[in-house]
C-alpha cells in the first residue's frame, strides 16, 4: 500500500538510478516495515526517519544465490553461517539457498529443523534450505517441505557417501511427489555410473594428475544426465533446475527439453564463464578441481551466449569454500573440489559489465529476477517494486580494486580469482530495509536473516 503524504516512513533512498531487467530510471524508493512502499520522484514520496543518498549510484535488487554450501553442520572449519552470510552481504547477495550435503545431510525433518536453528541464530541475510532426495526418504519429502525445505537436491552425479545417487526408479518417484507438491528440484546432472567407472579405471592406472579429473568428468556425463533428467521431468510433470552447467555440449539438449514443454531452468557459475583449464598454470592444476570441472577453452563463449539469450536462466555460485591446504594437495583425488563464490560473483559480473560483455539490466535478470521466479519468491524477492521486500544493493560502477583472498569473509577463502581487476562494486546492502553491509564490511546483526517461504505451484 502506498503511504499517504503525511505519513513518515522508515527509510528513503534518494538520487539513485533504479535498475530492472526492462531498463534503468531515476527514482527514489520509500521503505517502511521492511518493504518497498513507493517509488518515484522525491517530491511525491513521504518524509522518512532515515535517508540514504545514492547520487551517482545504481540501485538494484539484492542478488539471490540458489546454490551455496555453507558447511554447517559438520564442516565448520571451512565455513559457518556467520562467516558465509557476512560474505554474502558484502557481495550484494540478500537471499541464499543452502545445499544439503552437510553432516548430517538434510535428509529428514529433524535435519531440516537442526539446520534451520543453526542458520536462524547466525544469518544476516535471508535463506532457504534444500532437502536431499535419497533412496530411503521418499516418504518424508512432503513432511520435509512442510518443515521448511524450499527445494530438493538430486545428486545424479555423486561420489560423496553422505549424498549418494538414487536409482532411476527412486528419481522418477521423487519427481512424481515433487510435481504434486509444486516444488522445483535442483539436479546435479552427471552420470554417476560413468563417473565411477572412469574414476576407478584412472586410479587403477596410477593417475594422480589434474587432467585425470577432467577425463573422469567428461562432457558426456553431463549431457546424458541433463537429457535423462529432462525426460523424467517430461514424463512426471516435475519442475527441475539444472545446477552448475559447465559444458557447451549440454545446450542443445536443454533447448530440446524446453521445446517439448519441460519446465527446466538452468544455472551456470562465474568459474565456468571466466576460467578454463589454461588457468591451471596460474593457480596450480590441482587447485582448479571442482565438480563439474572447469573445462578447456572453448566452452565459456557459448555459455555466455546462452546466459544472455536465456537458454541459461540463472547465475549462481556453487559457493563451496575450502582451506588453501585442502586445495593444494599433490594427488588430484585428495584435493577438495570447489571454490568460494558468494562474495565475488557480483564483483566479477560488474567488472564484465564495465568491459561491455553484458549490461546491468542483464545481470539483474539472471541474478535477481530469474531465481526469484524459478523458486517461487517473486515478486516478494528479486525486484524493486511496491510490496517487495526491501532487499536492495547500491552499486558504484566507478569504484575499482582487485580480488584478494585475505579480504574475503569466508573462512575457506581460497579463491581462483585472486588478483582479478574490478570495476564496479556493491557499496551498501540492505535486507528488508536494514543495512547489513557497508563499504565492503559486514554490519548486520546476527540472526537478522530469516527463512523464506516460497509460493508453491
Amino acid at each position: 500500500m502506498t503511504p499517504g503524504p503525511d505519513r513518515t516512513v522508515d527509510l528513503l533512498i534518494t538520487g539513485g538510478l533504479v535498475v530492472s531487467p526492462e531498463g534503468t530510471i531515476a527514482a527514489d524508493i520509500a521503505v517502511d516495515r521492511g518493504r518497498i512502499v513507493a517509488l518515484g520522484a522525491s517530491d511525491l514520496l513521504p518524509p522518512a526517519r532515515e535517508t540514504i543518498y545514492a547520487a551517482g549510484l545504481h540501485v538494484i535488487p539484492g542478488a539471490i544465490d540458489v546454490h551455496v554450501h555453507f558447511r554447517e553442520p559438520g564442516f565448520s572449519h571451512k565455513e559457518t553461517w556467520t562467516s558465509a552470510t557476512r560474505a554474502a552481504a558484502v557481495g550484494g547477495v540478500t537471499t541464499v539457498f543452502d545445499m544439503p550435503n552437510t553432516d548430517p545431510p538434510t535428509a529428514s525433518v529433524a535435519a531440516i529443523e537442526q539446520k534451520h536453528d543453526i542458520a536462524q541464530r547466525q544469518a544476516i541475510v535471508d535463506f532457504g534450505l534444500y532437502g536431499l532426495i535419497g533412496e530411503g526418504n521418499l516418504d518424508q519429502l512432503e513432511s520435509m517441505a512442510a518443515a521448511g525445505a524450499v527445494s530438493f537436491k538430486l545428486y545424479m552425479g555423486s561420489e560423496n557417501p553422505l549424498v549418494p545417487c538414487p536409482s532411476d526408479g527412486a528419481i522418477v518417484e521423487a519427481f512424481e511427489i515433487l510435481a504434486r507438491l509444486g516444488i522445483r528440484c535442483t539436479v546435479h546432472a552427471e552420470n554417476t555410473p560413468l563417473l565411477t567407472w572412469r574414476g576407478d579405471r584412472l586410479r587403477a592406472a596410477g593417475r594422480t594428475d589434474a587432467a585425470a579429473h577432467l577425463e573422469q568428468h567428461i562432457d558426456l556425463a553431463a549431457v546424458e544426465a541433463v537429457s535423462r533428467a529432462g525426460i523424467f521431468a517430461e514424463w512426471t510433470g516435475a519442475k527441475i533446475h539444472i545446477a552448475h552447467e559447465s559444458t557447451r555440449r549440454s545446450l542443445p539438449h536443454i533447448r530440446f527439453a524446453r521445446q517439448r514443454g519441460v519446465d527446466m531452468t538452468v544455472e551456470t557459475c562465474p568459474h565456468y564463464l571466466l576460467l578454463s583449464t589454461d588457468d591451471g598454470a596460474r593457480l596450480g592444476d590441482n587447485f582448479m578441481r571442482v565438480k563439474p570441472p572447469v573445462r578447456e577453452a572453448g566452452h565459456a563463449a557459448p555459455l555466455w551466449a546462452a546466459l544472455l539469450d536465456g537458454t541459461i536462466d540463472i547465475l549462481s555460485t556453487d559457493h563451496a569454500p575450502h582451506l588453501r591446504a585442502e586445495k593444494t594437495r599433490p594427488v588430484i583425488w585428495d584435493c577438495a573440489p570447489g571454490f568460494p563464490g558468494v562474495e565475488t560473483s557480483m564483483l566479477l559480473m560488474l567488472a564484465e559489465i564495465s568491459r561491455g560483455r553484458l549490461t546491468l539490466e542483464h545481470y539483474v535478470r539472471m541474478a535477481c529476477e530469474a531465481p526469484a521466479k524459478a523458486f517461487g519468491l517473486y515478486p516478494r524477492k528479486g525486484a524493486l517494486r511496491v510490496g517487495a521486500d526491501a532487499d536492495i544493493v547500491l552499486v558504484d560502477m566507478t569504484r575499482t580494486g582487485r580480488i584478494t583472498a585475505a579480504d574475503l569473509h569466508s573462512i575457506g577463502n581460497a579463491t581462483p580469482f585472486e588478483g582479478f581487476a574490478l570495476c564496479g562494486m556493491p557499496v551498501r546492502t540492505l535486507v528488508r530495509g536494514a543495512t547489513v553491509a557497508l563499504d565492503g564490511q559486514p554490519v548486520g546483526t546476527l540472526g537478522w536473516g530469516r527463512a523464506v517461504t516460497p509460493r508453491r505451484g
